[in-house]
């Protein structure tokens, strides 16, 4: 199955933003380029190792669930809501190549809390570097 770029940001990408109330035209345009970055694009295109529409991995997936969702109850609630309700507690994985919304919610939130992360990671070492430029001043 294929579908445009400009379909896939319309009635999959933006609507599924609004809903997580996380719409803004950057994070349409970051989300629209990450799916099309990839060389074969479609709903079950093969891409190695990971799944669906943003090459997602079981591993990305699973580790989203258990250490960014089990603690944002309210927004693991919205996402759950996007799934359905048999497949996903039979095979989660399968919703990453059979459910558009549902997989770009999670790509979305992969990449808000790697920018978190990374954020977190920049804000560590430029203070590492501020106490080591004061202790380097004192000795």
């Amino acid at each position: 199955m294929y579908i445009t770029a400009e379909h896939l940001r319309e009635q999959v990408i933006k609507p599924t933003l609004e809903y997580l109330g996380e719409w803004s035209s950057d994070a349409e345009r970051e989300l629209l380029a990450a799916a099309l970055r990839k060389d074969e694009v479609g709903l079950f295109s093969r891409r190695e190792p990971g799944l669906g529409l943003f090459h997602i991995t079981s591993s990305q997936h699973r580790d989203l669930w258990d250490r960014y969702l089990a603690f944002r109850p309210d927004i693991a609630s919205r996402v759950r809501g996007l799934a359905s309700q048999r497949a996903f507690l039979s095979n989660p994985d399968s919703e990453l190549q059979t459910n558009l919304s549902y997989c770009t919610a999670i790509a979305w939130l992969l990449y808000q809390r790697s920018r978190v992360q990374s954020d977190d990671w920049k804000e560590s070492a430029s203070m590492g570097l501020v106490q080591n430029t004061a202790v380097a001043a004192h000795a």
